[in-house]
């Protein structure tokens, strides 16, 4: 088949179509979660965009099998091997067994992907059912000479690559050598970018998750799951590898050098990473006390696919910038469009020609290094655009396969009055007045960055049995 799709390849440094290993189908594998915390909206960000390249790919015509990991034992607090098994972490915040934080995590991830119209992957494995599998990838290392026992640990050895940086450019990978601000010393290591393959009991004790493996009981490192689950459901070969830019080093680093040494060939042709997400402050992290979740967003007004659309009007290779007044005007842009679709007629036949020309612009654009901001531009100037109203409905559910903001579905939903809140029903004018006050407090208080106090608001309301909803019209309310 036709191969368009092309986005920047990190491995190579430029903009690639893609040529799959084999014709017409895709091997993709995406970085999952390490299940100790609730995703905020600066991981969720990076899965937005990698679920917009796995439909970008089927709407393009492709056969894809995407493998996702869940990562629910050896992921330290540190990437370079050092501190807290986040898991372990997460299990002693919560005073439950680290099973139980996995298995609630799991799913609170998935709800929120969701609620964001992210598809779930065909192949999700947690890291604990591919034990077996990580042994035995790292047995073959140790075969090989590509791997050491010391203190007990079994270490890679990246002096036998003959390229170890492959992420990083010449002058990049002379700064790089030996240079790791995370990385405490480690005296078992014969190089300080080595990393571990499998933990014994020498490393941490306290371990509630381990197994037997020929190096004594312990469990794996993080970068070997990755790895060794990719291979198990998608072969040797693979062609797309997804992740944030966070994962570049060391962790895909990590993952190419181990996966190539086990292999003896090339392992991934195309790596795609999506960028930060940050605040006035900087990267988002969970580290900073109260983290932005799709459930917080939620509490504050705002239908998660409004996110959506807030990423989908960005890059996927610049740094974003999350702000409430963004957010604000986005929902504004969201509603009005949703009330544009909704005034069109279901009347008539679809216009065959005018649907093809439509669908290839659309395509043209998404294809094209994945530029959804022109994908969205294209359906305001397919609505402006002399053709009939059944054939712009039958475009709008065609883009929407990729753009995944139920347009259509929201659109239904305001014609048939669904989502309509009750403003002007029939109540006591002074409870109306004092519903309108508060309203107008809120709008103020919002104005002036007091976010708590219209919060306040909010649940103030709600507790009398009022709840607002924030449209492009203005804030609307019902009694619930």
């Amino acid at each position: 088949m036709e191969n368009k799709v092309k986005f920047f390849n990190t491995l190579t440094r430029k903009v690639e179509t893609i040529i799959p290993n084999e014709d017409g189908k895709i091997a993709m594998y995406t970085c999952g979660p390490t299940v100790y915390h609730f995703a905020h909206i600066g991981n969720l960000r990076s899965y937005i965009m990698e679920d917009v390249l796995e439909k970008t790919l089927r709407f393009a015509g492709y056969d894809v099998k995407r493998v996702m990991n869940i990562t629910d034992v050896g992921h330290l607090s540190s990437d370079a091997d050092t501190g807290e098994d986040k898991m372990l972490k997460g299990a002693k915040r919560e005073n439950k067994t680290v099973m139980e934080i996995a298995q609630f995590y799991t799913d609170a991830f998935f709800s929120d992907c969701n609620k964001l119209n992210i598809k779930r992957p065909d192949v999700v494995e947690p890291a604990t059912n591919c034990i077996g599998e990580f042994i035995h990838m790292v047995e073959t290392l140790l075969e090989k000479g590509y791997a050491y026992i010391a203190g007990e640990n079994v270490y890679f050895d990246t002096a036998k690559l003959k390229d170890y940086y492959v992420f990083s450019s010449q002058s990049e990978k002379e700064l790089m050598v030996g240079v790791r601000d995370d990385v405490e010393e480690d005296e078992n290591k014969k190089n300080k970018s080595d990393f571990v393959l499998w933990f014994t009991k020498s490393k941490f004790d306290n371990q509630e998750l381990k197994w037997d493996s020929p190096w004594g009981v312990g469990y794996p490192g993080w970068h070997i799951e990755c790895s060794g689950i990719s291979i198990k459901h998608l072969g040797e070969y693979m062609d797309i590898h997804c992740g944030g830019v966070d994962n570049i080093f060391p962790h895909h680093t990590n993952e190419i050098a181990q996966s190539e040494a086990y292999l003896g060939h090339k392992w991934c042709n195309y790596w795609f990473h999506v960028h930060h997400l940050n605040d006035k402050s900087g990267k988002m992290s969970k580290s900073k006390g109260e983290f932005l979740t799709v459930s917080l967003l939620e509490q504050k007004g705002y239908n998660p696919l409004v996110y959506r659309m807030f990423c989908l009007q960005s890059h996927y290779r610049k740094p974003l910038e999350f702000s409430y007044e963004v957010m604000d005007n986005v929902a504004v842009a969201y509603n009005k469009l949703v009330k544009r679709i909704a005034s069109l007629k279901k009347d008539g036949e679809v216009d065959k020609a005018s649907f093809d020309v439509w669908r290839t612009k659309f395509e043209d654009a998404i294809v094209n290094d994945m530029n959804t901001s022109m994908g969205i531009t294209i359906i305001y100037d397919m609505l402006k655009a002399d053709i009939n109203d059944a054939t712009k409905l039958a475009l709008i559910e065609s883009f929407d396969y990729v753009l995944s903001l139920d347009l259509i579905k929201a659109a239904a939903a305001l014609a048939d009055g669904t989502d309509n809140a009750g403003e002007g029903s029939n109540v006591d004018p002074e409870l109306e007045a004092y519903i309108l006050s508060m309203i107008e407090e809120r709008k103020a208080a919002k104005k002036e960055k007091n976010f708590a106090r219209a919060d306040e608001i909010r649940n103030e309301l709600l507790e009398k049995g009022i709840a607002l909803e924030d449209t492009r019209e203005g804030v609307k309310w019902k009694m619930v």
